[in-house]
């Protein structure tokens, strides 16, 4: 058979060392005190936080503001998805018709300032 003897532990009844407390320091109400429950930083994020508030609305207002963001949205990828379109119909157009067209346009003043050089060359040989 087991016999269990409770043994005291001797500091436990002993007074802490340290400075003595004076109760008119701290005025403290218990409604102020904070536990260490309320001081455990929660791990969630903006969106939890968001989500968690969906009860505080309306339903009508909820699928109020649904339809309204499903609206936008949808615009949005339109417009995103026309702009994208016209950029490559624009950008491939100023390549096939620009490039060629500034390679002529080069070639033309290359030509005209060989017609000059040679008009001036002709004029100085005649002033000889």
């Amino acid at each position: 058979m087991v016999k269990l003897e409770e043994v005291k532990d001797e500091d436990l009844d002993r007074p802490q060392e340290g400075p003595v407390e004076d109760d008119g320091d701290w005025d403290t109400d218990e409604d102020s005190v904070i536990s260490e429950e309320d001081s455990v930083p929660f791990d969630e994020s903006f969106i939890d936080r968001v989500y968690a508030l969906r009860d505080a609305v309306p339903p009508s207002t909820r699928r109020a503001v649904s339809s309204t963001l499903d609206t936008v949205y949808s615009y949005g990828k339109k417009a995103v998805l026309l702009g994208g379109k016209t950029l490559w119909i624009v950008s491939t157009s100023a390549l096939l018709l620009g490039v060629p067209w500034a390679l002529a346009f080069a070639e033309e003043q290359q030509m005209q300032e060989m017609e000059r050089e040679m008009k001036m060359q002709q004029s100085a040989n005649e002033g000889e």
